[in-house]
């Protein structure tokens, strides 16, 4: 089982390529890793064809894609979603989804309580609680940064850039990871996939938490003549 994963609901533009056997489980054959808010068009698609070279691969070798459906902004997520949905069109393959929080949270393999939290801009952030790193204990959310821990078990740790950014009310801890991986995503897929225990796969359908930032124009206003 080939997989290849990426995700762009953060500043983070990641993606990976695992495959998957009985015996030896998810093994990386290639990755590539960049984060700049502004360039998700432009650096997915030359990123996607440098794995795959980089692993001798084939788009037709894939067995599966895995997108990252959010939260995060509209624009950067619309780009992952709308690429995996159409390479899996093209190739007949299915695609699945997975919450951008819970790719940050897999990727501590913690195994106490802890919250993640991302960059929701607008002084807020995303967030949600986790039981461990293959449970979450809450729905995503977003809100000003006092709300991760509003009702919280005491000395709560928080990880991700949301909670970097708010150190004074998420505490200064290491909040690494701060960003989500792709490697950590195609892991958590092959997890679910092999039927281990994780975090729900879902459609590649963007999980908005509030309304995008771009609107349609509205109705040109009528203009009268005094």
């Amino acid at each position: 089982m080939l997989v290849l994963a990426f995700d762009t609901a953060t500043a983070a533009i990641t993606v990976a390529l695992y495959e998957w056997t009985p015996g030896e489980g998810a093994v990386r054959r290639g990755a590539a890793e960049a984060v700049d808010r502004r360039r998700h068009t432009e650096l997915l698609t030359p990123s996607i064809a440098s794995v795959m070279a980089e692993a001798g691969a084939a788009p037709e070798d894939l067995s599966a894609i895995t997108v990252g459906v959010g939260p995060g902004p509209y624009t950067g997520l619309r780009v992952g979603l709308v690429t995996a949905r159409s390479m899996g069109g093209a190739l007949s393959i299915p695609v699945h989804g997975i919450c951008t929080l819970d790719i940050i949270a897999w990727a501590t393999g913690s195994e106490e309580p802890f919250a993640v939290a991302t960059d929701a801009r607008r002084k807020e952030v995303y967030w949600a609680r986790y039981h461990s790193f293959r449970a979450r204990a809450t729905e995503p959310a977003v809100g000003p940064p006092a709300d991760v821990l509003d009702g919280a078990p005491g000395g709560l740790k928080v990880v991700g850039e949301g909670a970097a950014l708010y150190p004074e009310i998420l505490g200064d801890s290491d909040h690494q990871p701060l960003l989500p991986t792709a490697g950590a995503l195609a892991e958590l897929t092959v997890a679910r996939l092999a039927g281990l225990k994780g975090p729900a796969l879902l459609p590649p359908e963007p999980l908005y938490l509030r309304r995008p930032d771009a609107k349609e124009p509205g109705p040109r206003k009528k203009v009268t003549r005094a």
